[in-house]
C-alpha cells in the first residue's frame, strides 16, 4: 500500500512533471562538474594543480548560493513557480550550449566560468524547488512528496559523480560530454513545461536588489518562528556531515581500505541509495503527516553507526601480494561487509532526519514567504559546506587525525549538536516520545483529521478515558496542541516533563485551587487570542467507568470569552489498556495487550454560539459509538 501510494504521487499530473525537472537538474549539475573534473585531471592546464583548480570549481558553484539565495527567494514569493522553473531551465539550456563550446576547445577557464553560471542558475531553482511543493500536494503528501525528492536527487547525485565512467573526454569521444549536458537541460525544460501553475505567493513583494541586505532580511524571516529556524539550522549540519562524508569517502578508500576505483563506487553508491531508502521508509514510519519524532531517531542513528565506521575497518585485511581490493574481496571480508552497513545506516537514518525536517519548514512556514525561508536556508547550506571542507582540512591535514578519526569526530560532534538543537526546541523529543508510545503501546486509527483547520484558534474537545489521552492527540493533531489538563494528571513523574514543555495548561476545580482555575481561563484565552488550537476533557476526570461522564460547563464559559469553532473528536479502544482504570488503578497493574488498536475520530466544527456542554456530550457519545 506505500509503495502504490508514492507510485501514485509520483505519477500525478500535479508532482510529476516537477519531480523530472528536479531530478534532471541535479543529474545534469554533477554530469557537467565530473566532465569539468575529468578535464582537470587530464592536464590541459598545467600550471595550477589538479586540487586546487578542484577546489577553484567547488567554490565557484557555492558562491551563487551566498550571493544570490536572498534574490531568488524574493522572485520565488513574488511570481507564479511554474514560470519561473520554466525560464530557469531555459537558461540552462543556453547555459549547456556554451559549455559545448568550451568542452570542444578544452577550454578550462572559460568552463570555470560556465560552472559558476550553472551554481547561479541552481541557486535560482533552490528556493523553487521546496516552496512550489505545498502548493501542490496535500498535507497529507507532504512528507511522500519530500521523500520521493529526497530519494531522486541522490540518485541523480549518484548517476552524475559515476558518469565518468562513460564519459571519455580525450580524442573522437570528446562530444559526449556537451552532448550528454546539452540533450539533459532540453528534456529538464521540456519536463518543466509541464508543471501546473504555481500562483505568486506574495505579488507585493518589492524586490531589494542590495544581497546583503535582503540575506540578512531572509534569515530574519527564517527566524521568525524558533521551531523552522532550528529546523534550518538542522538542515545546514545534515549538509555539513553529507559533505564531509562525500568529500573524505575517496582518501577513506585509498588509504585505509585500499580499493579500487569500483569500491569507492560501491561505497558512494550505498551511500547515495541508503539516503533514498530511508526517505521512503519516512512516510510508512509517520503515517503521511510531518513527523519530528523520527529525527531524533535519525541523528542518533547517524552517530551509532558512524561511531561504528570508526572501528570497522580496522578488520579489514588488504591483498598480501600489495594489489588494491576488488569489490568482491571486499565484500568477502566480514570488515568490508561491515564498512557497507554502516554507511548504509548512515544513509538511511540521514534519511529519516533530513525529510521530516524539510517537510516541517515547509508546513509551519507562512506562505507569503516561504521561499524567502528555503533562501535562507540555502545561504546557511553553502556556509555549512564550506565550514565542512574547513573542518576536513582543519582535522586530517593540520592536525594529522587520520579520515576515521574525523569520522568518530563528527560522529560525536553530531550528539552534541542534537542535544542543543532539542534541548533549544523540546518540541523533538516531545513528538519522539509521543511517537516511540504509540508505535509500542498502541496502533493508532485516525479519522477526520482534516476537519481540524490548518490556521486559526478552536478548541478541541474529547472524552477522558487514559492517563496518556492527551499524547495521542497530541501524536494525531498536525498543529501544536494546548491542552487543559486536570491538576494531579499534569503533575505526574515523566509526563509532568512532556506536558510542561508542550505547554499545557493545569486546571484544578473552583473549590480547591480557585487561583489554578481562573489563572486556566486566563491561559486558554491567550493561547486562542494568539490563534492557537486548545484542547479540553469537559468530564474533568478519567473514566472510572469507561463511560462517557457528564460534560462541565467550563467549555460554555471559555467560549463566552473566546468565541472559536469547536471540534468535538472522541477515542476509542482505550478502556482496559495499561493506562486506564479498568481493572484496577491505572499503572498499578501489568499491561494485558501491547500495540492496542485504538481510534480517534474527529467531528464537524461546530459553531461556538450554538455549544452547550450536553449537547456536546451526545455528539462525542455519537463518535465514539459502542467502542469504549
Amino acid at each position: 500500500m506505500q509503495s502504490a501510494s508514492l507510485t501514485r504521487l509520483l505519477v500525478a499530473r500535479r508532482f510529476a512533471p516537477y519531480f523530472l525537472t528536479q531530478f534532471l537538474g541535479a543529474f545534469n549539475d554533477n554530469v557537467f562538474r565530473q566532465a569539468l573534473i575529468l578535464l582537470i585531471t587530464s592536464g590541459v592546464v598545467t600550471a595550477v594543480a589538479p586540487n586546487t583548480l578542484n577546489n577553484i570549481a567547488l567554490a565557484l558553484f557555492i558562491l551563487p548560493f551566498f550571493l544570490f539565495s536572498a534574490l531568488a527567494g524574493q522572485f520565488a514569493d513574488k511570481y507564479d513557480k511554474a514560470r519561473l522553473i520554466r525560464g530557469i531551465k531555459l537558461a540552462e539550456v543556453v547555459i549547456m550550449l556554451v559549455a559545448a563550446v568550451g568542452f570542444y576547445f578544452d577550454a578550462l577557464w572559460f568552463l570555470l566560468g560556465v560552472l559558476f553560471c550553472m551554481g547561479f542558475q541552481s541557486t535560482c531553482f533552490g528556493p523553487l524547488k521546496y516552496s512550489i511543493m505545498p502548493q501542490h500536494l496535500k498535507p497529507t503528501e507532504l512528507v511522500g512528496g519530500n521523500a520521493l525528492v529526497q530519494q531522486g536527487t541522490y540518485i541523480a547525485i549518484l548517476l552524475g559523480s559515476i558518469s565518468g565512467v562513460v564519459l571519455n573526454m580525450s580524442g573522437s569521444e570528446s562530444w559526449w560530454a556537451p552532448a550528454a549536458v546539452i540533450t539533459i537541460a532540453v528534456l529538464g525544460y521540456l519536463a518543466a513545461r509541464a508543471i501546473p501553475a504555481a500562483p505568486a505567493a506574495d505579488p507585493s513583494v518589492r524586490i531589494n536588489w542590495n544581497i546583503f541586505s535582503e540575506t540578512a532580511r531572509v534569515i530574519g524571516h527564517a527566524r521568525e518562528v524558533k521551531s523552522v529556524w532550528y529546523s534550518v539550522l538542522a538542515i545546514s549540519w545534515f549538509w555539513f556531515l553529507g559533505a564531509a562524508y562525500t568529500t573524505q569517502l575517496k582518501v577513506y578508500v585509498d588509504n585505509y581500505i585500499f580499493g579500487t576505483e569500483m569500491v569507492y563506487a560501491l561505497l558512494l553508491a550505498t551511500f547515495s541509495i541508503a539516503i533514498g531508502v530511508g526517505s521512503v521508509l519516512c512516510e510508512k514510519l509517520s503515517a503521511k503527516r510531518v513527523e519530528l519524532g523520527l529525527v531524533p531517531i535519525g541523528s542518533l542513528g547517524l552517530s551509532l553507526f558512524s561511531i561504528d565506521l570508526y572501528f570497522s575497518y580496522q578488520g579489514l585485511v588488504p591483498p598480501l601480494d600489495g594489489t588494491l581490493m576488488s569489490v568482491g574481496e571486499f565484500l568477502r571480508d566480514g570488515a568490508g561487509l561491515r564498512i557497507v552497513m554502516d554507511l548504509f545506516g548512515i544513509g538511511v537514518f540521514g534519511g529519516f532526519y533530513i525529510v521530516p525536517l524539510f517537510s516541517f519548514v515547509q508546513w509551519r512556514s507562512r506562505r507569503s514567504h516561504l521561499a524567502r525561508v528555503i533562501a535562507a536556508c540555502n545561504v546557511l547550506n553553502a556556509l555549512f559546506m564550506v565550514l565542512s571542507a574547513v573542518a576536513g582540512i582543519v582535522v586530517v591535514g593540520l592536525l594529522d587525525i587520520s579520515i576515521p578519526g574525523f569520522f568518530l569526530i563528527l560522529a560525536l560532534a553530531n550528539l552534541v549538536v542534537a542535544a542543543i538543537i532539542y534541548s533549544m526546541v523540546p518540541e523533538f523529543m516531545i513528538r519522539f516520545l509521543i511517537w516511540m508510545l504509540t508505535k509500542v503501546m498502541y496502533r493508532v486509527k485516525r479519522q477526520g483529521l482534516e476537519q481540524i483547520p490548518e490556521q486559526g484558534p478552536c478548541v478541541l474537545v474529547c472524552n477522558h478515558v487514559s492517563y496518556v489521552d492527551a499524547l495521542l492527540i497530541a501524536g494525531s493533531v498536525q498543529r501544536p496542541v494546548r491542552f487543559v489538563m486536570q491538576k494531579q494528571i499534569y503533575e505526574m513523574p515523566l509526563l509532568n516533563y512532556i506536558f510542561r514543555t508542550g505547554k499545557t495548561i493545569p486546571i484544578d476545580s473552583r473549590e480547591r485551587s480557585p487561583e489554578v482555575y481562573e489563572q486556566a481561563f486566563v491561559r486558554v484565552k491567550e493561547e486562542l487570542a494568539e490563534g492557537n488550537v486548545v484542547c479540553i476533557f469537559p468530564e474533568g476526570r478519567l473514566t472510572p467507568d469507561g463511560e462517557i461522564g457528564e460534560f462541565r460547563a467550563g467549555v460554555e464559559k471559555m467560549l463566552a470569552d473566546s468565541p472559536v469553532p469547536v471540534i468535538p473528536m472522541a477515542l476509542q479502544g482505550l478502556w482496559g489498556s495499561y493506562f486506564s482504570h479498568q481493572g484496577g488503578r491505572a499503572l498499578a497493574k501489568l499491561p494485558k495487550r501491547l500495540r492496542a488498536r485504538v481510534a480517534l475520530i474527529v467531528g464537524a466544527p461546530q459553531p461556538p454560539e450554538t455549544v452547550r456542554a450536553a449537547a456536546l456530550r451526545d455528539q462525542v457519545q455519537q463518535l465514539r459509538g459502542d467502542h469504549a
